[in-house]
């Protein structure tokens, strides 16, 4: 028995969300979409008890990847599910481990595989929280061992992380086996965004400006107050850190250009032995790697700062400084200022740009070159390279008019598509995320990114389902 069938089992043993008997109705599935999304919501606002404080002041762009908010139930939000899902699909792509996921036994165990290791990050991470002292005062050197909070508290909230994280791990689950729409990961994910979009707009709390004053969050409630103060279009047009008139035209702009760009399709004709007379094509996204380009470069972010935090805390005494400021350096505030992360974090609007141009131009370098990496990395591990496709091609009957059916020859035809494009769409989502955030958009370019592919998910999969009700003989034809 190898490790993968030890993890599977182990998933045996644990809570699970039970399959329905038969498949609920399209209101009924968004009935239970909707309270998964009022469970995650009321644990999003939900303080932790027995913390002092809320810990480190959370980057916006790892707070959306991982749809998790500071000092609450949700500091890990689905972090967990996500870097697992990473993790097995990268080991299966790569053959680390060999496991066909088209036999519906072999993805049954990848997928039990998958929530122990969840279930096992989310442990880890909760510890390295409680361990770090994140949400008390060090009392000494080591925050390990001195610490204000007791080992008893330490323990008490290490079990709220646990539990409430694998409360998400439940409620994604319970999504995907039929209950709801979807999954819990694209669901808590654009909540993120929308909240953060909600807030940017409509925000009546304050916050303090250098000039010892203070102004609303909000760009709703400060354009009124600057209405109110006599001020002019240029108060409004550009404003320290964000939240102004030309990130919400930027917002705007970028939605649609999203939305044109997702429709645009390379078609390769394509015909059957059996029926030489019927031609047919498949249609090529021009984003053909979507988004997954910018959501790994957000989650090396994320990881950049956590070992960085980790190196500071644990080995600040025992590495140079320069070997830890390489990761990521900050000033006595504790504000971001240099190392890899500071040039990978975004620029917030178009003041910041001015303030540090080297910032966004090595950031707009670095996103770039990063993008075309993990999209053509993506494409060979998630089944989407030529050869993955010429081999389903071959298997479905189908070839290419004027070409031997041959695998070889399909692929490297199919080469000449495929690779290009994922070049190409890597170049415009990095470009799209890195013009969204110079300009201030609201909910970061890539929680646009992400929010965009995630509601056309959500209405093509409605569409469908309400065709399906609507005309039952297509299930049997389908096979539902």
């Amino acid at each position: 028995m190898g490790v993968l069938d030890v993890m599977a089992k182990i998933a045996d043993y644990m809570p699970t969300a039970v399959k329905p008997s038969t498949k609920p109705s399209l209101y009924e599935r968004l009935f239970w979409t909707a309270i998964a999304l009022v469970v995650y919501l009321i644990m999003a606002n939900t303080p932790l008890y027995g913390i002092v404080q809320a810990g480190p002041e959370q980057i916006l762009l790892v707070q959306i990847i991982f749809a998790s908010n500071r000092g609450t139930l949700m500091e890990l939000g689905i972090g967990p599910i996500v870097t697992a899902g990473l993790i097995m699909q990268i080991l299966v792509g790569a053959k680390l481990i060999d496991l066909d996921l088209t036999n519906p036994e072999n993805r049954k165990k990848f997928t039990a595989a998958q929530k122990t290791l969840g279930v096992f990050l989310a442990g880890f991470e909760a510890a390295m929280y409680v361990l770090s002292c994140r949400y008390w005062y060090p009392t000494g050197g080591n925050p390990f061992l001195q610490c204000s909070a007791s080992w008893t508290t330490r323990l008490i909230v290490w079990a709220q992380l646990f539990l409430a994280s694998y409360m998400v791990i439940m409620l994604d689950e319970m999504i995907q086996k039929g209950w709801g729409l979807g999954s819990g990961v694209s669901l808590f994910i654009l909540s993120g965004v929308a909240t953060t979009i909600f807030w940017n707009l409509f925000s009546p709390f304050t916050l303090s400006t250098e000039a010892g004053g203070v102004e609303p969050v909000g760009f709703i409630p400060y354009v009124i107050s600057r209405i109110q103060a006599g001020g002019g279009l240029g108060d409004i047009l550009i404003r320290p850190g964000g939240r102004d008139l030309t990130g919400l035209m930027a917002t705007i702009v970028i939605i649609f250009v999203l939305l044109y760009l997702d429709a645009m399709k390379i078609e390769i004709p394509v015909s059957t032995p059996k029926m030489y007379t019927v031609k047919s094509r498949i249609p090529l996204k021009l984003l053909y790697v979507a988004n997954i380009p910018i959501l790994f470069v957000g989650i090396l972010y994320a990881n950049i700062l956590v070992f960085a935090t980790i190196f500071r805390t644990y080995l600040g005494g025992i590495l140079p400084a320069w070997v830890v400021e390489l990761l990521a350096k900050y000033d006595e505030n504790g504000r971001l200022i240099g190392g890899l992360a500071y040039y990978l974090a975004s620029p917030n609007g178009l003041y910041s740009v001015f303030a540090d141009p080297v910032h966004i131009i090595v950031y707009s370098v670095l996103v770039v070159i990063l993008a075309i990496m993990f999209g053509l990395m993506w494409v060979e591990v998630s089944g989407l390279s030529p050869a993955a496709q010429a081999e389903e091609l071959v298997n479905s009957g189908f070839e290419i008019p004027g070409m031997r059916r041959n695998p070889k020859i399909l692929e490297s035809m199919l080469a000449k598509y495929i690779y290009p494009l994922t070049v190409l769409s890597s170049i415009i989502v990095a470009l799209i995320a890195v013009t969204a955030d110079v300009f201030g958009a609201y909910g970061t370019g890539t929680g646009l990114l992400l929010a965009i592919g995630i509601v056309q998910q959500y209405y093509m999969l409605i569409a469908y389902e309400r065709t399906l009700e609507a005309y039952p003989l297509l299930k049997r034809l389908v096979g539902e």
